[in-house]
C-alpha cells in the first residue's frame, strides 16, 4: 500500500482533522458535511492530502477550522479558541477520515463522494472503540461498492478499446486483463513490465492503473 505521506505525521494529521471538525461543530456551528465541503473548497484539503507540514504539523485543528471558514465564507463574528476535554463523535469522524485518507492516498473529495459524511457518522457507534483497521476494512467495502469498476477498466473504456484490442496492443493476454478488471488478480502486484505495457497501450502513467483500495 502506498500511503499519502510519511507515517510519522499520521497521528498529528488525525488529531488535527478531528479537532477541526469538533471545533467547527461546537464553536462555529457547522455540520461536519458542510465544514468538509468548505475544507475541500478552500484548497486546504489538497494540502492536507499531501501531508504539507505547514498544515498538518504547524496548525492546531481549531486554527485549521478558522482558516477554512475565513478563506471560504468569512467569519461572521469573533471566535475564541477553546479546547474540549472529551472526544465527540465529530472528532472521531475527522480522526477516522484522516486515517483513511492517509491509508489509501485517495483525495477527500473522492472518499466523501463514495462514502458521505452521514455514513461515517453512522459508523461511530460500532467502530469508534474498535481497532482502526476494522474501520478501514469497512470503508474499503463501501468504496468498492460505490466504485465497482477498476482503474484498468475505466482507462480502457476511456480509450475506446476492447479487451481484445488492448491485449493486441500491449501484449498482455486477454485472460490476464479480464482477471485484473474483475479483481481476481491484484494489479498492484503485477510485474513492472506488464503494468508498463498496459499503461503505454492506454497512453497513461502506470500509477493510474493501481488500485488505492485493497
Amino acid at each position: 500500500m502506498i500511503h499519502a505521506y510519511d507515517e510519522n505525521m499520521r497521528f498529528k494529521a488525525q488529531r488535527t482533522l478531528g479537532q477541526a471538525l469538533e471545533f467547527a461543530a461546537y464553536e462555529i456551528g457547522y455540520l461536519p458535511q458542510d465544514f468538509l465541503s468548505l475544507f475541500i473548497e478552500s484548497g486546504l484539503a489538497a494540502r492536507f492530502e499531501k501531508g504539507e507540514p505547514a498544515v498538518v504539523m504547524g496548525k492546531s485543528g481549531a486554527e485549521v477550522a478558522l482558516l477554512v471558514v475565513e478563506e471560504t465564507v468569512g467569519l461572521q463574528r469573533p471566535i475564541t479558541i477553546r479546547f474540549r476535554q472529551d472526544r465527540s463523535k465529530e472528532y472521531w469522524v475527522g480522526w477516522a477520515l484522516a486515517h483513511y485518507q492517509w491509508e489509501t492516498g485517495l483525495s477527500f473529495r473522492r472518499i466523501l463522494k463514495a462514502v458521505p459524511v452521514e455514513a461515517l457518522d453512522s459508523m461511530y457507534a460500532k467502530y469508534h472503540e474498535m481497532d482502526v483497521s476494522r474501520f478501514v476494512e469497512r470503508m474499503n467495502e463501501l468504496f468498492r461498492a460505490s466504485n465497482p469498476q477498476t482503474n484498468l477498466r475505466t482507462m480502457r473504456k476511456r480509450s475506446g478499446l476492447s479487451q481484445e484490442e488492448l491485449s493486441a496492443i500491449s501484449g498482455v493476454s486477454v485472460r490476464t486483463i479480464q482477471e485484473y478488471e474483475q479483481r481476481r488478480k491484484d494489479i498492484n502486484k503485477a510485474q513492472l513490465q506488464t503494468a508498463m505495457a498496459l499503461a503505454q497501450a492506454l497512453n497513461c502513467d502506470a500509477g493510474a492503473l493501481l488500485e488505492r483500495v485493497a
